[in-house]
């Protein structure tokens, strides 16, 4: 008689959660789903973890500023970080130059602390042009020997080219392709590499594909091709180890194929650019001057559980902490009445002072 074996419930998934947390780069969250991150804590914490392995992300592009690569510039620099696999279609003639745009982890507090003792004594016994051939060594940014889940990217640092000029990153350009097959092939080579192992997940990896219906592209025009390009990707990476994240401008796309665009995708997110004059949409939002856009969230994923997930916010602002780091934050609205902002909380106060006296309870 065969060996029973234990039958799971429609929405589980057969993935050891023990073998996925020794994964570099992937947490374990509620219901066994595992998670990548965007490279982004902020946006993390909205989506509940970060991008569902497995999953499909797409981005509605703004065609009046690019902060969609933001999102993609943090999203691989955060899986090369941690050595995954990465696949990166780009419209441009030569996408691996995109590449050294990609920002450097920041060091945390902790570690600058711990680090400068270090390189005081160092710098008294090493000359400075021996440096360079320990940097590399000691550059990825740790914490108690591992990588941390999600970085601080710094954008105005550009990423040490070692990280990226291995043979784990695969570049591939849309721009002289007549159609969508050659980008499916090598999408489907790159999942077949990281796919599962007897239902567990051996190795994560990352997809990156920018403005897949650009006018520069010779199959733009092809809705078709393009819809069922993306439903066989969704396919491929929900059977492996594997986030795709595409990022595409709606304008160009027709409102009937939007629409099936934004069914198929497990996350969905927008930009937008906020006018550099809007003196009506200042009134009504605090830090108006410091915020680069707006990013909405459409949709998460929810892949293991029939929960729907409900944020606290929708919409979030786009700020650059210290003009170097890219952070979320929620709107707040301005006071009516133009006072600040802290007398709101203080107005309510039962300990404060009133106009006729002091309260007598």
């Amino acid at each position: 008689m065969a060996s029973s074996r234990p039958r799971g419930g429609s929405f589980s998934r057969n993935i050891s959660s023990a073998a996925t947390a020794q994964i570099p780069g992937v947490k374990v969250g509620p219901n066994g789903t595992s998670f990548l991150s965007s490279g982004i804590p902020d946006l993390d914490q909205i989506l509940g973890g970060g991008f569902t392995l497995g999953s499909l992300v797409m981005i509605m592009e703004d065609p009046e500023a690019p902060h969609h690569m933001l999102l993609l510039r943090n999203f691989m620099s955060q899986g090369l970080i941690h050595k995954q696999p990465l696949l990166y279609a780009s419209p441009e003639r030569d996408p691996r130059g995109f590449l050294g745009t990609l920002p450097s982890p920041m060091a945390s507090k902790e570690e600058k602390s711990h680090e400068r003792p270090a390189e005081q004594d160092a710098n008294l016994r090493i000359a400075w042009q021996y440096k360079k051939y320990f940097g590399e060594q000691n550059s990825e940014v740790q914490r108690g020997g591992k990588a941390e889940y999600c970085n601080d990217f710094d954008l105005r640092k550009p990423l040490e080219r070692h990280f990226y000029s291995g043979q784990r990153v695969d570049c591939i350009s849309l721009r002289d392709s007549p159609n969508l097959a050659p980008l499916l092939e090598r999408c489907s080579t790159f999942s077949a590499q990281i796919s599962k192992s007897d239902g567990n997940i051996t190795c994560a990896g990352r997809i990156a594909i920018q403005s897949l219906c650009s006018p520069q592209c010779d199959f733009s025009d092809k809705d078709w091709e393009m819809l069922s390009f993306i439903r066989s990707l969704k396919g491929m990476v929900r059977s492996s180890g594997a986030v795709a994240v595409i990022s595409f401008p709606p304008s160009l796309v027709s409102p009937t194929f939007l629409k099936r665009w934004q069914h198929l995708a497990d996350t969905l997110i927008s930009v937008k650019a906020i006018p550099d004059e809007d003196k009506e949409l200042a009134k009504l939002l605090t830090g108006y001057q410091d915020m680069l856009g707006l990013l909405s969230v459409h949709k998460v994923a929810r892949i293991n559980t029939q929960v729907p997930a409900i944020l606290e916010a929708t919409t979030f602002s786009m700020k650059l902490r210290k003009r170097r780091a890219l952070v979320l934050e929620c709107l707040n609205q301005a006071p009516v009445d133009g006072s600040s902002g802290s007398s709101y909380g203080t107005s309510g106060s039962c300990s404060g002072s009133s106009k006729s006296g002091n309260l007598d309870f």
